[in-house]
């Protein structure tokens, strides 16, 4: 039984360093990427964090209090970005990074979803495993899409190969402990509102501005319905 949930951590690797792969190879067309990846980041937040909050909420939180959730969320990562930008030599830096950290973030709480289902209940943990491996691919291309808008093709490689490990590191962290299911609602109504944040307000604008033809926007939007779907077939 040990062997199913590293398996998927593993196919979760594979997936999301598969996705990065191929934001690489079309880093020349990096407007319609970025058009892409902020409509699956927002796609992301809202076909998938958010349903997923609510479900786990149940009767601990009302649907109000995880709304607020995600605004903190939401208002949180603004306030922090803003911070950065304040500090001397940060919006080359540590701002750069702060997109894709939070991109690994969200693949640590997948792999630990997985790890921790799995101690539930086995058909629990196929679901979410199985949630999980149908967006990792786009894990990947929004993590490296991220890094060349605001970085490097090094930097864009170094957070893809740690994105790769996250899921995985999860499963583990998963596997050996417990956290306190009233938690994990909160959680991730807090990364959908900053996945919004970083959909709209960040990738949105560079697209934008990278490529301002109406593709783009069209992009954007595909990259939405796209998550629909996915979405919609791994639930």
């Amino acid at each position: 039984m040990t062997l199913i949930p590293l398996a998927f951590g593993l196919a979760a690797m594979a997936a999301t360093l598969a996705g990065g792969m191929l934001a690489l190879r079309l880093r020349h067309r990096i407007g319609a990427v970025l058009g892409v990846t902020a409509g699956i980041v927002v796609g992301v937040a809202l076909f998938d964090l958010v349903p997923e909050a609510l479900g786990l909420a149940g009767d601990r939180w009302a649907v109000r209090e995880m709304m607020a959730f995600t605004a903190l969320g939401l208002a949180g990562y603004m306030l922090l970005d803003r911070l950065l930008a304040r500090i001397p030599r940060a919006a080359a830096s540590w701002r750069g990074d702060l997109g894709p950290a939070m991109l690994c973030l969200h693949s640590l709480m997948d792999g630990l979803g997985i790890g921790l289902a799995f101690q539930i209940d086995t058909a629990a943990g196929w679901m979410i495993a199985l949630a999980v491996l149908t967006h990792d691919v786009a894990d990947g291309v929004n993590t490296v899409s991220l890094s060349l808008a605001a970085r490097s093709e090094t930097a864009a490689r170094r957070w893809l190969i740690l994105n790769g490990l996250a899921p995985m590191l999860g499963v583990l962290i998963g596997m050996g402990i417990t956290i306190p299911a009233a938690m994990l609602a909160p959680l991730m109504a807090l990364f959908a509102g900053v996945f919004l944040y970083i959909g709209a307000c960040e990738l949105v604008p560079r697209s934008q501005s990278l490529d301002p033809r109406f593709r783009t926007s069209l992009a954007t939007i595909a990259g939405i319905v796209l998550m629909l779907g996915v979405t919609q077939i791994a639930h």
